[in-house]
């Protein structure tokens, strides 16, 4: 079931377009993770579906209607990186003032517990570190049983171990049927939990698929190693679709690794740390947005909606 929805939606703020004719939609039971560079266009894009701005042609859509109206806001949970919550209320009090905004609101102790800060409940929300409180904006998101979340880099400040329970709790969320779109810079975080992933380039939808369609736009094969030769020689051999210099290292996408290794070492009898490994959805996702930069075209794969 679609709950949210952009269709040919453009915003223009004067001599600039953020969004050009994207359409996009949102189901209840599956995550959607929005990727793009930065300044691609995915803050316009959640702000359209929130109703805090409206497209200047085409529509956007919550629940069938206004996104800005009450019972749309009533049904929908946003963690936003832009938050202004006063430092001097505790936790318990930030999450029961949020839950009294919602006719549906879940239980206090049950939002806390979700979002894994029940030990800090007490605390000052000014006495907290970032990651204590990304998670307590997690809880104010959740607290009003939403049916929509809205998780806009929802792990930046948290550890290793607080970002895997915390994906634990996303894939809860979606198995109860909530419908989730997600903005991340983790590209390992979408890969684990998006159902689908809508690419975004310029304003315009440049891809859209499973984690597993995207991978295969990307050349099949990731070759990183230490040389003296330079990125535009490398350009040159047969098969090598982009490279790019990681330190000391270069790595470099093709669809043809046998081929270009013996290429490569033949050309620097010095090359060493050699290695070579499948690509994964950061190598689509910057063979996606690399080969599509200067382009309008949209590539819409099996998997994806539009």
């Amino acid at each position: 079931m679609v709950v949210g929805e952009l269709r040919d939606a453009t915003k223009r703020y004067k001599d600039v377009t953020a969004v050009e004719n994207l359409s996009l939609q949102l189901e209840a039971g599956r995550v959607t993770a929005l990727l793009g560079p930065n300044g691609a266009g995915k803050t316009t894009t959640v702000r359209l579906l929130l109703g805090l701005t409206r497209p200047t042609s085409g529509s956007a859509r919550l629940f069938g209607g206004d996104p800005s109206s009450p019972a749309a806001r009533a049904r929908t949970g946003v963690l936003l990186q832009v938050a202004n919550v006063p430092e001097t209320l505790r936790v318990r009090e930030h999450v029961h003032l949020f839950a009294s905004y919602y006719p549906s609101a879940m239980p206090v102790n049950a939002a806390l517990e979700i979002a894994g800060i029940t030990s800090i409940a007490n605390r000052k929300y000014g006495e907290l570190s970032g990651g204590q409180k990304q998670r307590v904006h997690f809880a104010l998101a959740i607290c009003g049983n939403p049916d929509l979340l809205f998780l806009d880099e929802p792990t930046v400040g948290l550890d290793v171990e607080s970002r895997r329970a915390f994906w634990q709790e996303v894939r809860r969320q979606t198995s109860r049927g909530r419908a989730i779109l997600l903005t991340t810079h983790y590209i390992e975080e979408a890969d684990a939990l998006a159902d689908r992933v809508v690419v975004i380039n310029k304003g315009t939808v440049v891809a859209d698929g499973t984690p597993a369609e995207m991978k295969r736009l990307a050349a099949s094969r990731r070759i990183r190693c230490v040389t003296s030769l330079g990125s535009a020689q490398i350009e040159r051999i047969p098969g090598v679709s982009s490279v790019r210099q990681d330190g000391a290292a270069t790595e470099l996408l093709t669809n043809d690794a046998e081929s270009v290794a013996r290429e490569l070492l033949m050309a620097d009898a010095r090359l060493s740390g050699l290695e070579i490994r499948g690509a994964g959805l950061e190598e689509a996702f910057l063979a996606i947005t690399s080969a599509t930069g200067n382009q309008p075209a949209v590539t819409v794969l099996a998997g994806g909606t539009q």
